[in-house]
């Protein structure tokens, strides 16, 4: 199964935040409220490259927040 580079996700346990998941290497947690995220496969936290997925899990949240706005309208 072919999975999207990013998911939204959310929890009832944590109803106050959201998630964005990278499904690709390095995977990661990013919780777009706190901005934290969790690394889940081992890779360096220094990676130069982590940064630039970093920025574009937030870039892909505000997309699809627009999106679901556009779609109300």
């Amino acid at each position: 199964m072919k999975l999207p580079k990013f998911l939204i996700a959310d929890n009832d346990d944590y109803p106050e935040n959201t998630y964005v998941v990278h499904t690709e290497k390095p995977r990661f947690i990013l919780d777009v409220d706190s901005e934290e995220y969790e690394i889940l496969d081992g890779s360096d936290e220094n990676d130069q490259a982590l940064d630039s997925l970093i920025e574009q899990a937030f870039v892909f949240y505000e997309n699809e927040l627009d999106r679901y706005d556009d779609e109300e309208e």
